[in-house]
């Protein structure tokens, strides 16, 4: 089933780029990208603590990138849990290894290269699913896939935390800027805000709880769904 949030009064800013262009030029930045992206990390420490994972879990991050977030969540689940993720890019994922390794969690961490809107796990196979400044970067279609994954993937009852800037009803002066700059650099500016809590909504989601924040003046929302 299709759903039209997304293109409600064509407030939602299409993905102009193309999946290989993301995986390209992620690659290109993986190496800097902790710094590029240095001001992300407070949200996202903020979408790992909403999740709540438990000792014993299975918990699948989508997009992990340059593996922030996987170290607190491989010690979250403990020795009787485990970790996966799933990424495009080759680049991120090397970054994510070194770290992992580095913080000798290599064997409570499997990874993955691939798309999320087609991702190659079975149903029912995680507790919890995390991903951070990410389900934007997908282009409206594909964000309803990957929430369709999501429900596929999930036990029953399982949880979904999304980090990711989202659309206001009258966008401030940040979020216009922003917008022309992902209209005027498609490749480099990918990520645009998205109608977050509505994508969850109607792919089946029940929310429990929303932390509504700002960075550099851009609307952000932590949300935590259940299936």
């Amino acid at each position: 089933m299709e759903y039209d949030w997304g293109m409600r009064n064509n407030s939602i800013s299409p993905v102009k780029r193309s999946k290989a262009e993301a995986r390209s030029n992620y690659n290109r930045l993986s190496r800097w990208y902790d710094g590029l992206a240095a001001s992300e990390a407070k949200y996202r420490r903020m979408g790992v603590a909403a999740l709540a994972v438990q000792p014993g879990e299975s918990v699948l991050e989508i997009g992990f990138g340059t593996g922030g977030c996987l170290p607190d969540l491989a010690w979250q689940v403990g020795t009787a849990g485990f970790v996966c993720g799933i990424d495009l890019s080759d680049g991120m994922a090397a970054v994510a290894r070194e770290r992992l390794s580095a913080a000798n969690l290599t064997d409570r961490v499997a990874l993955t290269l691939g798309d999320a809107a087609y991702t190659p796990f079975g149903e029912g196979c995680f507790d919890a699913i995390f991903t951070s400044f990410t389900l934007e970067l997908f282009d409206t279609p594909d964000i309803t896939r990957v929430l369709g994954e999501c429900q596929r993937i999930l036990r029953p009852a399982g949880r979904l935390a999304v980090v990711a800037l989202v659309k206001a009803a009258q966008p401030n002066l940040a979020e216009r800027v922003y917008e022309w700059f992902h209209a005027k650099m498609p490749v480099a500016v990918d990520c645009r805000p998205i109608l977050a809590q509505s994508a969850l909504r109607e792919t089946g989601f029940e929310i429990d709880r929303v932390i509504s924040t700002k960075m550099w003046g851009l609307p952000v929302e932590v949300i935590v769904g259940r299936t």
